[in-house]
């Protein structure tokens, strides 16, 4: 799954251990997901999208397949 989640949290100025924190997670989740390694869980995923003011879909999109 393809996310925007490193481009919204540097247009808010926020490290990966702040945007944690907001969303009440480990530094190490937020890297694992933007890093493609670990997709969220829904509940995470709609935590997310509510702390950027955007639909799930605006963040997380599925990779094209080949």
């Amino acid at each position: 799954m393809k996310n925007r989640l490193k481009v919204l949290r540097a247009e808010r100025n926020w490290s990966q251990a702040e945007l944690a924190d907001h969303a009440n997670v480990s530094r190490q989740t937020i890297n694992a997901i933007e890093t493609g390694k670990y997709n969220p869980s829904l509940d995470l995923a709609f935590a997310l999208a509510a702390l950027f003011d955007l639909k799930i879909e605006d963040i997380f999109s599925p990779e094209a397949e080949s």
